[in-house]
């Protein structure tokens, strides 16, 4: 692998338990409950830590999402907004 174009190569895979999926939500949002049950399942299976943070309560975050909650991140980056997927939220997290 060593010699292998850097184009074929791929990331090393990060453990499930080493990740880390955040719901950045609000109080009293539908979508962001329908969202946490999902990431709750998800997690719950695949090992991954998750955690929730509240856009009413951190300003920066409500100015960077507020038009998108719920939204999901993965180790940072952001994975969705609006409605969870599933699949491809444990795809995410296994692949």
């Amino acid at each position: 692998m060593a010699g292998m174009s850097p184009l074929f190569r791929r990331k090393p895979s990060v453990a499930p338990q080493d990740r880390l999926v955040t719901l950045i939500r609000k109080p009293g949002c539908h979508l962001c409950d329908d969202a946490q049950l999902v990431v709750e399942r998800v997690c719950g299976e695949v090992g991954a830590r998750w955690e929730q943070k509240d856009i009413s309560t951190d300003q920066t975050l409500h100015d960077q999402y507020w038009e998108q909650i719920p939204v999901v991140l993965v180790d940072g980056e952001q994975h969705t907004f609006w409605r969870v997927n599933e699949d491809r939220l444990r795809k995410a997290l296994t692949e």
